[in-house]
């Protein structure tokens, strides 16, 4: 095996995730090379949706400010029944707890181009185009290298990478799924919908919010994705066509509760793409085997009702890049790498779970039941704080585990395993965004003055210790910490909290749990040549 076939890490697939993947690892001085089929970006729209976790993603790698350019932010979701009446209304913020809009509307080609652009001005990282993978092998224990043996366009000739680690970034039918020996679990949703982008300069009847149709027998979800786009989504059968001499006057029919459309195709309105797509809840039964991992659709499939697909994805690799790096860079314990499915997999179940049921309230069958629970969602919604409740619930807290350290609480609400607020910040007179000042490796934030402990924890990590006093915020961070009940906390990389120092109580008192994860007294391994 020569330099010219070895890489740290090696990712299947160049769509966002994987992408943003091989930019987090560069970040971290971790090179990789990516594999992709293609040899350009897929020009067609697809997802349209990100929430201000995700566009805090994009800040940390550095095209945050050229997507605010080309997105839109979103004021909400309108649950809607047959009639178009208010059913329940979850309102977005345009300043959430991330410090960006809570959604943000956006053409996915337009988001590949940046990141891609971002990608070729990183030495660490590598495009190949026009490579098919055709298998990723590797020891039978589990331990690198990982063999990728692949093939360039026009060729039958078979050649290999060996890498330390491989991502599987390549999509629902990912062949890397098969090399970790995962199944799909069936979460019990499968519909089969057509969806509609168009581009229109006609009039179109609309907020600046998603509406979906909670009707039984024709449910639909409309959105606005730009100045001139827009996106349907509807749950056609088997024999409604939009194709063919019936298809313009079918596709009338359709849109009319929005647009008046004229008898005959008209240039005034555009169809960019239609496309029928069959929407699942699924779960990989693992994510990961040795230094093989899925992420995105590799590993879970999301019905597209409250947008989260994608940012999925994102989460996934934002939550394990840091953890590869270390181990890879570090030579921190090998069970570190654990811990991304441990933590990954509850959240994304949950997250399907609020996806699967918004779906069953837009298509939970045509009996009086159907109508009642569509009745107490709406009455439900109208409590004071339950929409907005709902909102967080699409991004909990992470379950307990050593890199979460969740103590008993008498009191308010517990901040471990919950991400930390980004407010605009005042440092040196200058005013810029609290990840720009914390950087890429864990932090200490503290409302009191640092003890000789907390110095000596954040010294271990090569953590930075900040004091929110020094910040001159608006008051953000303080009244977090006092609303969890913290004195100071500690960031994980990923901005998740990783341990707390309860109030009064000086210190923190668990970093045994934790630090033998992150600790080692060993050099990282060296690269053992391949077979």
């Amino acid at each position: 095996m020569s330099a010219a076939t070895r890489r740290p890490v090696v990712i299947i697939g160049a769509g966002p995730v994987g992408v943003t993947a091989a930019l987090l690892l560069a970040r971290r001085g971790v090179r990789s090379v990516v594999l992709e089929r293609h040899q350009d970006i897929y020009p067609l729209p697809r997802a349209v949706a990100v929430d201000d976790e995700i566009h805090r993603i994009l800040q940390s790698v550095g095209v945050h400010e050229e997507f605010t350019a080309l997105a839109r932010p979103e004021l909400g979701l309108r649950l809607l029944d047959a009639r178009r009446r208010v059913i329940a209304e979850f309102p977005r913020s345009l300043d959430g707890h991330h410090g960006f809009p809570q959604t943000s509307m956006f053409d996915q080609p337009e988001l590949e181009r940046l990141l891609r652009d971002a990608l070729a001005r990183r030495p660490e990282c590598e495009l190949w185009g026009g490579v098919e993978v055709v298998s990723v092998t590797q020891p039978t224990d589990g331990t690198a290298p990982v063999r990728v043996t692949f093939r360039r366009d026009g060729s039958d000739e078979e050649e290999h990478l060996w890498a330390d680690a491989a991502l599987g970034c390549d999509g629902a039918g990912s062949l890397t799924r098969d090399a970790v020996g995962a199944a799909w679990e069936d979460l019990h949703f499968q519909e089969s919908w057509r969806v509609i982008d168009v581009r229109t300069s006609l009039p179109v009847r609309t907020w600046d919010g998603a509406e979906q149709i909670c009707c039984p027998n024709q449910p639909a979800t409309f959105m606005r994705i730009s100045e001139d786009r827009y996106r349907w989504e509807f749950r056609l059968a088997d024999d409604q066509n939009l194709e063919g001499p019936d298809g313009w006057e079918r596709l009338r029919e359709l849109v009319a509760p929005w647009v008046d459309l004229p008898a005959s195709q008209s240039d005034d309105f555009e169809v960019i793409r239609q496309a029928r797509y069959t929407f699942r809840a699924r779960l990989a039964d693992r994510w990961q085997r040795g230094r093989v991992f899925l992420l995105g659709d590799a590993a879970h499939l999301t019905p597209p009702f409250v947008g989260q697909g994608l940012c999925a994805g994102l989460r996934d690799a934002y939550n394990l890049t840091w953890k590869l790096a270390r181990v890879l860079q570090q030579g921190a314990d090998e069970r570190l790498l654990g811990t991304y499915e441990r933590e990954r997999k509850p959240h994304v179940r949950h997250v399907i779970r609020v996806a699967v049921a918004v779906g069953w309230v837009m298509t939970g069958g045509q009996d009086r039941g159907a109508a009642i629970r569509r009745a107490v969602v709406g009455t439900a919604c109208r409590i004071p704080g339950v929409t907005a409740a709902v909102s967080r619930d699409l991004s909990p807290a992470l379950t307990a585990n050593p890199l979460v350290r969740r103590r008993p609480r008498l009191t308010g609400r517990s901040l471990a395993g919950t991400l930390c607020p980004q407010p605009w910040v005042i440092v040196g007179g200058r005013r810029e965004r609290l990840d720009d000042i914390l950087g890429d490796s864990f932090a200490v934030l503290t409302a009191v003055p640092p003890t000789a402990r907390m110095t000596g924890v954040a010294a271990a990590l090569g953590a930075s210790v900040i004091h929110v006093g020094d910040l001159d915020d608006d008051g953000t961070l303080a009244a977090w910490l006092a609303g969890g009940w913290a004195d100071a906390v500690l960031l994980r990389p990923d901005r998740v909290v990783m341990d707390t120092v309860p109030a009064g109580t000086g210190d923190f008192t668990d970093a045994a749990a934790w630090a033998p994860l992150l600790h080692t007294a060993r050099r990282p391994a060296e690269a053992r040549p391949a077979p």
